[in-house]
């Protein structure tokens, strides 16, 4: 055993020994070039640019610190440099008291924005285009009608599915006018092929900047966003979204501060299943009416209406609360109002007395304007009953509307009562309401009437059943309200020659 050892030993030196590669081999050659020599795969090395250091595609290790860190780990549109680029960061920086409100009210909404555009894989620049929009404001209203944080004109909010109505307007929803308008502004990179170019269209209308495109491309001119003629508003909207993303990129530089918003989800989205008052549901959330508002911005109405808005926002910590305390509440109905589809056209007066209000009261209640008659399928906001079992339907409240016309103009006579006459059959006989006939003779609608006495009728000049709901309506009705069209809303008005959308 003690010889066999060393011969092993030998024999497995020796095979080692073969399979060396010797100096003078090809793949020692190639190996020692292989190790010596640099092997460049399209010729000499040169150093990365800021822009590829923080290209999306390169993950970071760490957490975002804050919101802000993380919309800057995602900016992908390409820079604008341009003067009013600079003029614009001046303008900004300039007001330091106008950013930090404007930051502030955006903590309740950058959040999920943020989310969204990551989901869809869009740059986070877009963000901050509330910024420019509304300054993040969602009841912000334009001289041209544009409703919200994201500033949607009704035809182009209605193409994109948000609800407009009595109610609410979705125009102002923080989760659906953020969908709405990403869909949008990808609808809009989809046809041009650039940010800047869709940016330009989302303010000023994919039609307009096509059309200035294809003039520049028949004058043999270039087509990027600084070469167009376009619009003042539009040529400063691309420049003024560069100078905030600059300050929230470096905001040091321009001695901004920007208030510490927290990477997590300042709201939840809580469902509810029947009808309920806006300041019960901030009661039931322990959270304040003008707070609750601020997250559920389109409700126009003191009730919210399950079957068209299903959910509600509330602060995150305060959603567990609401339903804790929803399902301990048992002080009665969750609503106090409820929807009544008017059957006929109506006087204010009319259709107060039918539902047991006020008429100043169903007025203000309804928005209603002055010397104003409710026409026939209107809905109105009525006191709910304790003996109203159903909710409102989602027909009504996905689709309720108001129609007025202008009150008739009247002239003032006198007739004299006759023999059982009453005040229901002098109403028939002259074509007005019961309900105004007592309100212009200060009578109840029940008062007997005796024969020759004096009852003062406001009488149509142009035909018409319905007449004024007082004596000052009747001789202050307008004229030509024959020739008036009928109006659905009071929020009327002229398009901008700036925003298509």
């Amino acid at each position: 055993m003690k010889l066999l050892y060393p011969v092993l030993l030998s024999s497995v030196l020796f095979l080692a020994g073969c399979a060396t590669v010797s100096p003078d081999s090809p793949a020692s050659n190639a190996q020692s070039s292989a190790s010596h020599t640099p092997q460049y795969p399209n010729g000499s090395l040169s150093p990365l640019t800021p822009a590829q250091v923080t290209t999306p595609g390169v993950a970071s290790l760490s957490a975002p610190a804050d919101l802000w860190d993380r919309i800057r780990r995602g900016f992908a549109m390409p820079d604008l440099d341009h003067e009013l680029v600079h003029d614009r960061e001046q303008w900004y920086s300039s007001r330091p008291d106008y950013i930090l409100r404007m930051t502030e009210r955006s903590s309740k909404y950058l959040f999920h924005i943020v989310e969204e555009l990551e989901r869809r894989g869009m740059p986070t620049e877009l963000a901050l285009l509330p910024y420019i929009e509304s300054a993040f404001n969602p009841q912000a209203v334009s001289s041209a009608k544009a409703a919200g944080m994201w500033q949607f004109m009704p035809a182009t909010g209605t193409y994109f599915d948000l609800k407009q109505n009595i109610f609410r307007d979705d125009r102002r929803d923080v989760l659906a006018s953020t969908r709405a308008a990403l869909d949008y502004l990808q609808k809009l990179y989809g046809m041009f092929g650039d940010w800047h170019l869709a940016l330009a269209a989302y303010n000023w209308g994919e039609g307009s900047v096509g059309r200035a495109i294809e003039r520049n491309r028949k004058a043999g001119l270039g087509i990027s966003y600084s070469e167009l003629n376009m619009p003042a508003e539009t040529r400063l909207y691309v420049p003024k979204l560069q100078a905030v993303k600059n300050i929230v990129n470096t905001p040091d530089a321009f001695s901004a501060e920007l208030p510490l918003i927290e990477n997590h989800p300042y709201f939840q989205a809580v469902d509810i299943k029947r009808d309920i008052d806006v300041e019960l549901a901030a009661r039931l959330a322990d959270v304040s009416v003008a707070d609750f508002r601020a997250l559920n911005p389109s409700l126009s109405r003191p009730v919210i209406f399950a079957a068209g808005t299903p959910q509600i926002l509330l602060p995150w910590d305060n959603a567990k609360v609401f339903q804790r305390n929803l399902a301990a509440y048992d002080q009665g109905q969750y609503s106090s109002w409820t929807v009544w589809t008017v059957p006929s056209t109506l006087t204010v007066a009319d259709a107060a007395q039918r539902v047991g209000m006020s008429a100043e009261g169903l007025r203000t209640l309804n928005n209603i304007p002055p010397r104003m008659v409710i026409k026939a399928g209107s809905a109105l906001m009525v006191p709910r009953s304790a003996s109203t079992l159903t909710d409102v339907s989602s027909q009504v409240a996905d689709n309720g509307h108001m129609a007025l016309a202008p009150e008739i103009v009247t002239r003032r006579t006198t007739v004299k009562a006759q023999k059982r006459d009453t005040l229901a059959s002098l109403a028939s006989r002259h074509r007005v309401s019961v309900a105004s006939l007592a309100e212009w003779n200060d009578l109840k609608v029940g008062s007997a009437l005796k024969a020759g006495q004096s009852i003062v009728l406001f009488v149509p000049l142009r035909g018409t059943s319905i007449a004024p709901s007082s004596p000052r309506a009747a001789k202050v009705a307008v004229a030509r309200s024959s020739k008036a069209p009928a109006q659905t809303s009071r929020k009327g008005g002229t398009p901008s020659k700036v925003k298509k959308r």
